[in-house]
C-alpha cells in the first residue's frame, strides 16, 4: 500500500486508471475514505490518469497531533502531488474536501487546470453546530452521531433500496478516529472562504445532490455564483454524497466538464 510522509503527516493514497492520461485527483468529505469513489473510478479509468487519498485522521492516513486548518489540508494535498510527480490536476473536492480544493485553487493557481466543487460551501454550518458535534465525538465517539449523518448523507430512498451498502457506509463513518472526525470539524468550523473564492481562476464545475441536508443545493448554489463562470449542476436523487448513490451521471458530469474549452 503506498504511504507517503507529507506536511508532517502519514497520508494513503491510490492511483488509478491510465498513466499519462488526463489527471484528476479527488479530496473527499468529512467521515469517509477513499472507497466512496469506486465506482466513480470504474467509470473513469479508461481516460483519466486517477489519484485518490485518506485526508489526514481519515482512514489509513495518521490525525494531526495538534490542531489544523483547512489549509494545512491543501498543503497536504501540495505534498501528495509532488511526490507523484503532478505539477496541476483537475481537482474534485466532495464537502471539505471541496473547501480543500477552493483554498488550493485560490493560493495555488497554477496547480489546478479545472476545478469540480461536489456538495460544498463556501462556509458551512455554524460554529456552535460543529461545537456541538465536537464535543459529541470527543465524548462518545463518532458511533454516537451515526444515525444523525446518515440521515443528512443519503436520499430516503437510498436507504430503502440499498440497505446493506447504507449500512456499510455506516460502518465506514463510524470507524473513524474521534480525533481525526473532530480536528477536521474544527478545521470546517473555523473556514470561511466566502471573499477569496471571487479569485478562483480555474474553470469550475459546481454539483450540488438534489436531496442533500449537510450542504443544501441553495447553498452550494450561492458558492458557485461567487466563483467567475462556474457552471452549477444539480444531480437529481442525490444526497450529500453523489459519488456513491449517482456516481454515472458524475463520472458524466466529470467527463463532459473535462471536455469543455475553456475560454
Amino acid at each position: 500500500m503506498p504511504f507517503i510522509r507529507s506536511n508532517d503527516i502519514v497520508l494513503f493514497y491510490r492511483r488509478a486508471g491510465r498513466r499519462g492520461a488526463p489527471r484528476i485527483v479527488f479530496a473527499n468529505s468529512l467521515g469517509t475514505d477513499v472507497a466512496i469513489w469506486d465506482e466513480v473510478a470504474n467509470a473513469l479509468a479508461a481516460d483519466f490518469d486517477l489519484l485518490f487519498y485518506d485526508k489526514r485522521g481519515h482512514g489509513l492516513s495518521e490525525a494531526a497531533p495538534t490542531p489544523r486548518g483547512i489549509r494545512d489540508h491543501a498543503d497536504d494535498l501540495v505534498g501528495l502531488l509532488d511526490h507523484v510527480g503532478w505539477q496541476d490536476t483537475m481537482l474534485c473536492g466532495l464537502s471539505v474536501g471541496g473547501l480543500i480544493a477552493m483554498d488550493l485553487a485560490v493560493r495555488a493557481p497554477a496547480r489546478i487546470t479545472r476545478l469540480v466543487l461536489m456538495d460544498t460551501a463556501a462556509k458551512i454550518g455554524t460554529p456552535d453546530a460543529w461545537n456541538a458535534r465536537i464535543d459529541a465525538v470527543l465524548e462518545n465517539g463518532v458511533a454516537s452521531i451515526g444515525e444523525a449523518i446518515m440521515a443528512r448523507w443519503f436520499s430516503p430512498a437510498y436507504r430503502v433500496e440499498q440497505p446493506e451498502a447504507f449500512s456499510g457506509w455506516r460502518r465506514m463513518l463510524e470507524r473513524t478516529p474521534a480525533i481525526g472526525y473532530a480536528e477536521t470539524c474544527k478545521a470546517l468550523r473555523d473556514a470561511d472562504l466566502t471573499d477569496a473564492i471571487t479569485g478562483i481562476s480555474a474553470p469550475t464545475l459546481v454539483i450540488a445532490g438534489e436531496s442533500d441536508l449537510s450542504t443544501p443545493p441553495s447553498l452550494v448554489e450561492e458558492t458557485a455564483r461567487r466563483i467567475p463562470g462556474a457552471v452549477f449542476r444539480i444531480i437529481d436523487g442525490a444526497g450529500h454524497l453523489p459519488c456513491i448513490e449517482r456516481p454515472t451521471d458524475v463520472a458524466a458530469l466529470v467527463r463532459g466538464f473535462s471536455d469543455m474549452p475553456t475560454q
